[in-house]
């Protein structure tokens, strides 16, 4: 994976870590980014969350309208990535649960 260790990459990061509620961060978010960036994020996570549950491509790409170039790229990452998609999939996991 690239080196993703940048004083502004930092920064945003940062950033990040100190919104407080998803009403803060929604808002960030909308400002930071385009509805289509956002909508590919959550795609994205998505696709990492049904390959973590053994779903295939073909049903993924059905399900969520992602190629499956995209879907190969968040498999990669799953597989040989910082484990970034994996804490945030169990956590929400977890969440969940407690609803």
């Amino acid at each position: 994976m690239q080196n993703y260790n940048s004083e502004s990459i930092n920064d945003l990061f940062r950033s990040i870590l100190l919104l407080q509620n998803e009403d803060e961060c929604r808002a960030f978010f909308e400002d930071l980014c385009t509805i289509k960036e956002l909508q590919d994020m959550a795609q994205r996570l998505e696709t990492a969350r049904l390959l973590s549950e053994g779903k295939n491509y073909q049903e993924i790409s059905r399900e969520v309208g992602i190629s499956s170039t995209t879907i190969s790229r968040v498999s990669r990452c799953l597989n040989y990535g910082g484990g970034g998609y994996e804490t945030v999939i169990s956590r929400l996991g977890g969440r969940e649960k407690q609803r």
